[in-house]
This record gives C-alpha cells, sequence and structure tokens, in this order.
C-alpha cells in the first residue's frame, strides 16, 4: 500500500487490496484510518468511473456504518453497492456484499431478510469454490435466533447438484456447470440420496417432484448451519 501511493498507482481495478485492507481497518475499529484510506480509493474510483470499485467502496461505506452503530446507513450502503455489482459479474464482491448486508439485517432484527441474504451469499461462494467466505457466511446464519428450517431439507449447493443430476448430467458435466470439483459434487450427490431416501441417480428426479408437491423442498438445512443449535445471536 505505501508503494502504491507513493508510486501514484491510482488504477482502482489494480490494487483491489486496498478494499481488503479498509475492511481490516473497520473490523478491528480503526475507523479513521479507514475513512482516510477509503476516501482516497473512492475518489479515484468515481473520476475513472470503475464500477466494481465503485460497488467495493459502497460495501465498505455499509461496514463503516455498522461498524459505528449507523444499521439504517448500512443499509442503504450495502443496497447501493447492489446495485452496482449489477452491473458487473464479480460472484465473489457480490457475495461479500451479501454476506454484509445479512450481517447488518440481522443486527437490524431483520432476521427473515437476513437469513435470505445470507442464503444467497452461502450459495454464491459455494458456487465459486471460496470456501473461506463461505465458513464465514455460515458463522453469520448460526447467529440468526430463531426458528430453524425443516431438518433433512437440502443446503442450495445439494439442490442444484440434484438439480443437474435428474437432468440428466454426469458429476463431471455438473460440476462444470456448478464451478465445483467432481469430488465435491459427489458428496453432495451422497448427502441428497440420503435425504431423499434414493439408492440411484435414476431415482431422483421422482424424489424431487415428490418433496415439491408436498412442500418439503425448501433448500437449506439438514447439515446446514442454520438447523444447528441455538446459538446466542
Amino acid at each position: 500500500l505505501a508503494f502504491v501511493r507513493s508510486e501514484g498507482i491510482v488504477e482502482p481495478c489494480a490494487i483491489r487490496f486496498v478494499v481488503d485492507h479498509v475492511e481490516a481497518h473497520a473490523e478491528l475499529g480503526r475507523t479513521e484510518e479507514a475513512e482516510e484510506l477509503l476516501a482516497w480509493y473512492e475518489g479515484n474510483a468515481r473520476r475513472l468511473e470503475r464500477v466494481s470499485a465503485l460497488a467495493a467502496c459502497a460495501r465498505c461505506r455499509g461496514l463503516l456504518a455498522a461498524a459505528e452503530g449507523d444499521l439504517a446507513e448500512a443499509l442503504g450502503a450495502h443496497e447501493k453497492a447492489l446495485g452496482w455489482h449489477a452491473e458487473v459479474d464479480l460472484p465473489l464482491d457480490r457475495g461479500r456484499t451479501l454476506l454484509a448486508l445479512g450481517a447488518a439485517q440481522r443486527r437490524a432484527k431483520r432476521r427473515r431478510e437476513a437469513r435470505e441474504t445470507l442464503e444467497e451469499a452461502l450459495a454464491t461462494f459455494e458456487r465459486i469454490g471460496a470456501a473461506l467466505w463461505a465458513d464465514r457466511a455460515r458463522a453469520e446464519l448460526r447467529r440468526i435466533s430463531g426458528r430453524a428450517a425443516t431438518p433433512g431439507a437440502l443446503t442450495p449447493a445439494e439442490a442444484r447438484v440434484a438439480e443437474l443430476v435428474a437432468e440428466g448430467k454426469t458429476n463431471r458435466e455438473a460440476a462444470a456447470a456448478l464451478f465445483l470439483s467432481e469430488r465435491t459434487v459427489e458428496a453432495h450427490l451422497s448427502r441428497v440420496f440420503g435425504k431423499l431416501g434414493v439408492k440411484h441417480r435414476t431415482e431422483l428426479a421422482r424424489a424431487l417432484l415428490t418433496r415439491q408437491t408436498s412442500g418439503t423442498a425448501a433448500p437449506n438445512t439438514g447439515d446446514s448451519p442454520v438447523s444447528a443449535g441455538p446459538v446466542a445471536p
């Protein structure tokens, strides 16, 4: 960071680590350092009209507002970030914003919205193989109090794998479509078989249809974080 600033490197897309630095300051409560660095980075993003950087800056604004207890401001900033994300396809960045938004919604006692937002973030991280970010999303989901969904339901990742396999795709094809490894697809499929009570992939389509018609197909529990034991918010 010192080198970049001393050399006058201002292209936001070339120095994305600045956003990580700002978020680290925010999490450590160093708001003044975070504000100064963010103002510099955001100024360059606006001047050069870099949409992805503006989205990240809006997320940082939301994180700083949340750190100072202004949840209304945080929610607005994160929603603004999602608007920017809609203009450029960067799943990891969007997932990070969803995670931050879900955390703010939880703190604002908007638990239903928080759960939906965090589940979307988790599904995004799982789809692109961002394991550590997926762990953070699961941890945040565990902090939501209230009734968990029906035990035995499929997680978002399991549901996606099941649907593709039910359509006739091989494990390799499903892995390619979801940007997962074949081993991960096999693991998901094994859990799906157990939850649906089937032994062969040819039985999947009928089992999924049965769940849908009986109203028990909503993904996101079973071994998902939401179905774990109660955790203090």
